[in-house]
């Protein structure tokens, strides 16, 4: 009897190698929180770390130790003061900040070691690299507290990074900063790993919080945001998002206006979630990007194979008619794609009876993923536009089992006598399909 146990692993395995080839040579910022570290969830990332470095990706880790600096000034029962955000830094809690610093960052290259066998780190070679790239200054008097030993990120040694990052090796970065007189700084996690992502050039910043992302105002998650929907949501008065998310947000929004190309909120709650994130197409957080990861546009040859992987499916259970590869190829310049983020996932096409004028709208077709989300709609909208350019006063539909939608969308019923011509002459008594028009 064969066995399909790993049969969901194939498709999944299938969707993700666009990402692994794109990713290869790419520089990713993995920011997180000591928590990681307190609670034990490192050892589960280091094994995805371990397999994105296996994948050529260039990374940069950028680690906090907020919640060890709390337990050591609590045991000496020191006052813990925050002004926005950021931590009240005075002389003996930054002996406090250093120490702490010091046993995560050992304890995380301690783990990024493992290489036991039979374990996700088997044979794994990640070399380690580190030093006082990040220069710092003193963030002054805020709000009529002198801040002291707390600082903001003047200045990333981003060539030096570079030339690590180059040899092979993993660059760990701590939230601390270093000043050209010789001080120490306390530095947030999230300034140093915008900072840092900005001064490479990275293409993605990722955070790991204690959210799965930015929450609507209904509690849902928000899969994708513009930088503008993020300064929006930041607003004063307007909904804003839980605690750590709107730590992270204004930072992941920052780095994108300076030339991040992405930048993911993700929970670190969730095993996998950083793959989850980087290699499937909804992924499981929120993303954030300088622009909309969507367009429409007109088709092309190079859109041909992605054409044909959206509707050889409602082909093949009848609901559109089937087109060999050759017509496709002739009648391209027919169609308008959706493109989201590289991926084709939405097409349709007008076909033209210009002594009539009238048009056919033909061939929608939506991928499985991207169904309820109005690209069907916005499909039908564009089209209708370049129609209305053409001045054409009428379009068109035939359909087997969409009509129902098509009749939201404005169409209504009309006989087969209502159509062109030369589409009578093409029409299918066979499949029965529907006719549905609509006036421009």
């Amino acid at each position: 009897m064969e066995d399909h146990a790993d049969q969901p692993f194939v498709p999944w395995f299938r969707a993700a190698a666009p990402y692994i080839h794109a990713f290869r040579g790419r520089t990713f910022v993995v920011a997180f929180g000591g928590e990681v570290v307190a609670d034990g969830k490192f050892v589960a990332l280091t094994h995805d770390l371990n397999l994105l470095a296996a994948l050529g990706v260039r990374l940069v880790l950028v680690h906090g130790a907020r919640t060890q600096i709390e337990e050591r000034l609590k045991r000496r029962n020191a006052e813990i003061r925050y002004v926005h955000d950021m931590r009240v830094t005075d002389e003996a809690a930054l002996a406090d900040v250093k120490e702490a610093t010091g046993r995560v960052r050992m304890e995380i290259e301690a783990l990024l070691s493992m290489g036991l066998p039979g374990s996700p780190m088997a044979n794994a070679t990640i070399r380690v690299g580190g030093g006082n790239f990040v220069v710092a200054r003193p963030v002054g008097v805020v709000d009529g507290v002198d801040m002291q030993y707390t600082g903001e990120v003047r200045k990333v040694h981003a060539d030096a990074i570079a030339r690590r990052l180059d040899a092979g090796e993993l660059v760990l970065l701590s939230s601390l900063g270093f000043s050209p007189t010789g001080e120490i700084f306390n530095l947030t996690l999230e300034d140093v790993a915008a900072q840092v992502a900005m001064a490479l050039g990275a293409d993605k910043l990722v955070f790991l919080m204690d959210e799965p992302g930015v929450p609507t105002g209904k509690g849902d998650l928000q899969r994708e945001l513009t930088v503008s929907d993020a300064e929006r949501i930041m607003k004063k008065g307007k909904r804003k998002p839980g605690a750590d998310a709107r730590l992270y947000l204004p930072f992941a929004a920052r780095a994108c206006r300076g030339g991040v190309k992405r930048a993911h909120l993700i929970s670190r709650h969730q095993d996998g979630a950083l793959l989850l994130e980087l290699f499937t197409h909804k992924g499981v957080g929120t993303m954030v990007t300088q622009d909309p990861l969507e367009q429409i546009r007109p088709a092309s040859i190079d859109d041909v194979g992605g054409v044909l992987r959206l509707i050889e499916p409602l082909e093949a259970d009848g609901t559109l008619v089937k087109r060999s590869r050759e017509l496709l190829e002739i009648e391209i310049d027919r169609f308008m794609v959706v493109e989201h983020d590289g991926l084709l996932v939405g097409c349709a096409a007008l076909y033209p009876f210009k002594s009539e004028a009238a048009a056919e709208f033909a061939c929608l077709a939506v991928h499985p993923d991207y169904r309820g989300f109005g690209a069907g709609e916005r499909l039908l909208q564009e089209i209708e536009a370049n129609a209305r350019k053409a001045k054409f006063k009428r379009l068109f539909v035939l359909t087997t089992r969409a009509s129902h939608w098509f009749i939201e969308q404005g169409f209504t019923e009309a006989g087969v006598d209502r159509l062109p011509r030369a589409r009578q002459q093409l029409y299918n008594f066979q499949r029965r399909s529907k006719v549905l028009m609509k006036v421009l």
